[in-house]
């Protein structure tokens, strides 16, 4: 049986293929830093796990012994000044273990570009990775996709934000740009048909479905087919990719992080100048899937709460991705505790189905305009505020987005742990624990937790310390309070 590895299986494009791989008869293996993220996944039973990094040559070794074909599905989508560096010593590891490994073909996804244009920085990095991938001496398929339209996809997300939230606005130029989209489903089918591609194939192809539109027509198209009236588009020149990035941000739940790679792509046209790709992965029946199936497609995941998986089931760029300091005796410098305890007058249950369904639509039961307030200032310096929500509203796993905090740990029924993803001058965490004390009463348990960065974090901690009773101690009591109305109503 041929043997698979993934890399990037808990982002966004990964995480679908390991099923289709796993459908398509494959043995498939996965390189993840996290593994635990995957540990809710309904396939991670029939595959294996190797944890490291995949700029690590020592993991590469182990995670390619006798790996056959090797899916290389990791991109830097933030705007650290060194993201190129980071892309370009992975690609290079990683094409450098395959040849001395034996693997037999890498598959990478990269995006569509033009030939004949200065490209951005992030674009200009994914055709370097693509070359040195084609480079390695292995035999390399490059797959070049523009808009990809799915479910829980940045770019459909941001399509989608953009078309409903303003019925009227004032757009940059590059909304007349002519882009070539392409439905998910087609991306996951050229990627397992490339695993069978002939040994003397190395090189790249454009992948896109049928239509060519610009931004423009694909936000009419897309209001037509989630039943909007039609959209007030008025174009305005002055507006940079910089700035353009931090609208998307202010308006979608699209960070501008993420949002500067989607539009620097979006400031070139981006139309496959062949199909040459149809050679060698068979065509759909009937061709591809069309832009407004696809809408129609993503739309129906969303609103059966199907999104398997989502653009923020990768961490937010910049984002700290250390475990919380949980020794007792840890001595890594300041760490300040806010901890709260109370008992609520409803069963432990009660109070933990409450905690797991905090934030999204219902909120944080606490000071609404101080997080309202603090979200948005989060948005306007490139973090992901409040509007990441959740992927589903009663359940979290670990690694979960949740608003702008990432989910470290689940316990069910007894812990809730919280990373932030904000911008901040250091690294905080927020607790929730459901249990009983020593007379069988329920307890409620908070702790809110803030690592400092340096003088900014030590004068941010000093800043916001008079307002945790308004905060914390608003939550915790509203949080009680919802577990005892719940339980009295039953």
């Amino acid at each position: 049986m041929t043997r698979i590895l993934v890399t990037g299986a808990t982002g966004y494009i990964g995480g679908r293929l390991v099923p289709e791989l796993l459908a398509a008869g494959y043995d498939v293996r996965v390189l993840a830093r996290q593994p635990e993220r995957l540990d809710t996944r309904p396939w991670r039973s029939r595959i294996e796990v190797v944890a490291g990094d995949a700029s690590d040559p020592a993991v590469l070794t182990r995670a390619l012994d006798c790996v056959d074909v090797a899916y290389y599905l990791i991109h830097s989508m933030g705007s650290g000044q060194r993201f190129e560096v980071r892309d370009r010593r992975t690609a290079l590891a990683f094409g450098t273990a395959c040849r001395e490994s034996g693997v037999a073909r890498i598959v990478y996804l990269g995006g569509l570009h033009p030939d004949d244009e200065d490209l951005s920085r992030h674009l200009g990095s994914r055709r370097e990775v693509g070359e040195i991938l084609l480079a390695s001496g292995v035999p390399t398929t490059v797959l070049r996709a523009a808009v990809i339209i799915g479910s829980g996809s940045a770019s459909f997300e941001m399509l989608r934000y953009l078309t409903e939230r303003l019925p009227v606005m004032v757009t940059p130029r590059w909304l007349d740009t002519r882009i070539q989209p392409i439905a998910v489903r087609d991306v996951l089918r050229y990627l397992v048909g490339s695993a069978e591609m002939p040994p003397d194939v190395n090189r790249g192809f454009d992948i896109g479905g049928p239509d060519v539109l610009t931004y423009r027509a694909m936000m009419q198209r897309y209001a037509a087919v989630a039943g909007l009236r039609p959209r007030r588009i008025v174009t305005l020149p002055l507006l940079s990719p910089g700035l353009s990035s931090h609208w998307v941000g202010l308006v979608t739940p699209v960070p501008s992080g993420i949002a500067r790679p989607l539009v620097d792509s979006l400031v070139h046209e981006v139309v496959c100048k062949d199909h040459d790709i149809d050679r060698y992965v068979a065509p759909r029946p009937g061709g591809g899937i069309g832009f407004d199936r696809a809408v129609e497609l993503a739309l129906k995941k969303v609103h059966d709460l199907d999104v398997t998986t989502s653009w923020a089931s990768a961490s937010t760029p910049g984002a700290p991705s250390d475990p919380l300091p949980s020794d007792p005796d840890w001595s890594g410098g300041s760490l300040y505790v806010d901890e709260r305890d109370c008992t609520v007058d409803a069963p432990p249950e009660r109070l933990w189905k409450v905690i797991e369904g905090i934030g999204g639509r219902r909120g944080w039961y606490s000071w609404r305009l101080g997080w309202w307030t603090r979200g948005l200032l989060d948005r306007v310096v490139g973090g992901p505020g409040l509007r990441r929500g959740r992927l589903h509203p009663d359940r979290l796993s670990v690694g979960d987005p949740l608003d702008w905090w990432r989910v470290e740990s689940v316990e069910p029924g007894r812990l809730l742990r919280l990373r932030a993803e904000m911008r901040l001058p250091g690294e905080a965490w927020l607790e929730l624990r459901a249990g009983t004390d020593g007379n069988g009463h329920t307890l409620f348990r908070q702790r809110a937790l803030f690592h400092p960065r340096g003088l900014p974090g030590e004068l941010y901690w000093a800043a916001i310390r008079p307002f945790h009773d308004v905060v914390f101690g608003g939550m915790q009591r509203n949080i009680a309070h919802a577990a005892e109305r719940t339980e009295e109503n039953r």
